[in-house]
């Protein structure tokens, strides 16, 4: 399970987000997809839960979401934008 960074805002639209870490400076523009799968994240959803509402909201199989939101859930990590909460990775 992963957490919003302290320092991270975000503002949601129609045609997806724009992420700022405020202690980078760094801003991000995500699509649809992305700031779907960052709600769910700020919302406290477990990976396997945002894997299924992806799977289902896009029609395509857990095994494809699943490999999509962990890569787009790691380059967040890798940002600094999240950070893992448990030992027990869900990707």
């Amino acid at each position: 399970m992963y957490r919003v960074s302290e320092g991270v805002r975000s503002t949601h639209g129609q045609d997806g987000a724009i992420v700022l870490a405020i202690h980078t400076g760094q801003v991000l523009r995500l699509n649809t997809t992305g700031s779907l799968i960052f709600k769910q994240v700020q919302h406290g959803e477990t990976e396997s839960e945002i894997v299924e509402a992806i799977s289902q909201h896009f029609g395509i199989s857990s095994t494809e979401a699943r490999d999509d939101v962990c890569a787009f859930l790691e380059s967040l990590e890798h940002h600094s934008l999240i950070y893992r909460l448990d030992a027990n990775p869900g990707c």
